[in-house]
């Protein structure tokens, strides 16, 4: 009695869960993700970042223009000797300057330093594009195979259900054989025994159901993580048509990571040029205007203003740094070759990967066929059995055999249709086609 009213609260339980769930289908769950997610919220900022990072004027292209204000004052004690007249003291003699001008910066060539820095930066900008979608990437990939897990769990739980069922029916037998006098005490109590652990194991899995919701939640950012948002979808279909060359096509133009590689390499020639450009010679003008008063307690003179253009032109070249440039240089080569070797170490993981996941994706299709006939069969099996089990032509022992065949038979089938769908979504991540 116990176990069934055990039993029946659980079920109950479930079934008041489920009705409050609000399901969502995988396609609005990345949906809100896009727009929630904080990992993708974050590199979205980062990317803002570089986008206004790419500008003429940051890159020292425009010129600079400040005003500025200055006040200045002295106090001052002097002392004059005269040939032809007196000795003149003069003590505390304040004199004040008071300046206001507009003045102008601009480096007009610094050999391509600026251009080159230009170009980078807007690199720098692809760059930040590029992790953006990565994390988007992963994201979705992430919550896909949550989803699906989700999923997964959901029917296994399902299996759990009509296990206990079956167990029940199993207990009621026993226990009309045993009244009747037809049935021993140890069997009624192994069926129950039998009852006990299916219910324990189906609490077990509402957990599991549980903390995968709550996986859910925080991929889309919920505010209220104990929110019922489930999916929608009950059943796991598996793409069985992705074809090995296409992918290897798509890898080597749309893969994130090799994209990255690439631009990362090319940030880092970009570097190369720059520091070439302390090769060449520099021109810079520096122009301004500005205003000037001062104001005298001593001599003839009691004010003066001053107001007017100045500018200036300067060419300089670097004749010797003590081979800091070259140094430099040699550093930025050096680093360059080391993108180099990233990108190709890149290349290699990548492919590798497709290799090996597209291998598991096409063992898991044909393990999914052959479990999934035998699925069929163990099913078949199952109402034989229990059929032969109520006219006492199978004993318990038997039909518990039996039945755990068919639970195994399903997890495994559920198992390897969830490792085909993970292998589909990492096959469509790695060849950049998972936002399709």
């Amino acid at each position: 009695m116990k176990t069934k009213l055990f039993t029946f609260l659980l079920l109950l339980f479930s079934s008041a869960s489920l009705f409050s769930q609000q399901k969502l289908s995988l396609k609005e769950f990345i949906e809100i993700a896009l727009e929630r997610n904080y990992s993708i919220r974050i590199m979205s900022n980062y990317e803002k970042i570089a986008e206004n990072n790419f500008s003429r004027g940051n890159a020292g292209l425009l010129p600079r223009i400040g005003l500025n204000s200055s006040y200045s004052g002295t106090y001052n004690n002097t002392d004059q000797i005269f040939i032809d007249e007196a000795d003149r003291k003069l003590r505390n003699i304040y004199n004040t300057t008071s300046f206001t001008g507009l003045q102008a910066n601009w480096m007009l060539f610094e050999g391509f330093r600026a251009q080159n820095r230009y170009k980078q930066l807007g690199e720098i900008k692809d760059f930040a594009e590029l992790n953006t979608r990565i994390a988007v990437e992963n994201m979705v990939a992430n919550l896909a195979s949550e989803y699906y897990f989700y999923i997964q769990q959901t029917r296994l739980f399902s299996n759990l259900q009509y296990a206990v069922d079956l167990s029940r029916e199993r207990v009621r037998i026993e226990q009309e054989h045993f009244l009747l006098g037809s049935g021993s005490k140890v069997t009624l109590l192994q069926a129950q025994v039998n009852l006990n652990a299916d219910s324990s194991r189906l609490e077990r899995q509402y957990e599991v159901l549980r903390a995968s919701r709550v996986r859910l939640a925080e991929v889309i950012a919920e505010p209220d993580l104990t929110n019922h948002i489930t999916p929608s979808d009950t059943n796991i279909v598996v793409n069985s048509f992705l074809i090995y060359d296409e992918l290897l096509k798509e890898v080597e133009q749309n893969n994130v990571s090799i994209l990255a590689a690439k631009k990362n390499l090319s940030i880092s020639e970009f570097d190369i040029d720059m520091v070439k450009s302390k090769r060449y010679p520099y021109l810079n003008l520096i122009s301004g205007y500005g205003h000037t008063y001062n104001t005298f307690q001593s001599g003839q003179i009691v004010n003066q203003q001053t107001w007017g253009m100045n500018f200036s032109v300067t060419l300089g070249f670097n004749i010797y740094d003590g081979r800091n440039t070259q140094r430099q240089i040699s550093n930025a080569r050096i680093e360059t070759d080391t993108k180099t070797l990233n990108l190709d170490l890149t290349k290699q993981e990548v492919i590798g990967d497709l290799i090996t996941i597209y291998n598991a994706y096409t063992n898991n299709l044909r393990l999914l066929e052959l479990e999934t006939q035998n699925l069929e069969v163990a099913r078949e099996n199952l109402d034989i059995a229990f059929e032969r089990y109520r006219l006492g032509a199978l004993s318990g022992f038997e039909l518990r055999e039996v039945q755990k065949n068919l639970l195994e038979a399903e997890e495994r089938m559920l198992s390897i249709q969830y490792q085909a769908k993970m292998a589909e979504i990492s096959l469509l991540q790695i060849s950049g086609k998972i936002l399709d």
